[in-house]
């Protein structure tokens, strides 16, 4: 199976190239151009670097979120009309899960994985598992705690903690690494590791889920956004509400 594999949650990204179970390539983005600009240029150049034409793909795979919004609906868009057009399934796989399936190589079952990733305004995307004994990168390796949140890092650790989490865990992300002092304080024990690429990790997922049936067709991609657009929320800080906009819409189409 051969699987093109795309994430935008982040501003560089990745793109990958699996064959079943192994990471053909995989290689960043470029950060100096916004997604919209690269896309979906590297991928085309990534296919064709090893002679694989886009008809030649069998699936697709995105990181559906969470992310920057604007990311998240390019990369999504993106995948989706190259999956229409060779008429091909997708899978969406959570950048959290994809980051925390990465930390947990080397780490035991039992042992807790905790993804963190910049979600700015002083917040992170976060999520919390517990490793099993599954192979990397086939789904029933982690078990959620926690699912996908946004917070402030001290609001989550005190969460976790409350919960009974302790012991051993590893941190992985961006949002991992800029707030390493506050997870030092909150869980001394705790282990950080810096941000991966993700595109592999989201490819191979994707080859596990297909194994079990869970591709989907292409319109079923749902960004996973967590945190409400910034635009829904303007409207709230102004006293409008979703209902209201609709209202007032329908008067000015009657009028």
């Amino acid at each position: 199976m051969i699987v093109l594999a795309l994430d935008t949650t982040t501003r560089a990204g990745s793109v990958a190239l699996v064959a079943d179970d192994r990471i053909v390539d995989e290689r960043p983005g470029d950060e100096r151009r916004t997604h919209a600009e690269r896309l979906p240029a590297e991928l085309v150049a990534i296919a064709n670097e090893h002679q694989i034409a886009l008809a030649d793909v069998n699936l697709f795979a995105v990181a559906a979120g969470p992310g920057s919004f604007t990311g998240l609906r390019i990369g999504i868009a993106t995948m989706q009309g190259l999956a229409f057009t060779t008429d091909r399934r997708m899978v969406g796989v959570s950048a959290l899960e994809a980051l925390a399936q990465l930390a947990s190589r080397d780490v035991p079952p039992g042992a807790h994985v905790a993804a963190w990733m910049d979600a700015h305004r002083r917040d992170v995307f976060a999520a919390l598992y517990s490793v099993t004994d599954a192979p990397l990168f086939d789904p029933a390796r982690l078990i959620p705690i926690e699912p996908p949140t946004v917070g402030a890092p001290v609001s989550v650790l005190d969460r976790w903690r409350a919960i009974g989490l302790q012991g051993s865990i590893v941190f992985a992300g961006d949002g991992a690494t800029l707030y390493s002092d506050t997870i030092g304080r909150g869980l001394a024990t705790a282990r950080i590791v810096d941000m991966p690429m993700l595109a592999g990790a989201v490819g191979r997922l994707a080859v596990a889920r297909a194994r079990r049936g869970e591709t989907v067709d292409p319109a079923a991609i749902q960004p996973l956004y967590v945190r409400r657009p910034d635009a829904e929320l303007d409207r709230e800080r102004k006293g409008f509400t979703t209902k209201d906009t609709k209202d007032t819409k329908e008067k000015t189409n009657r009028t």
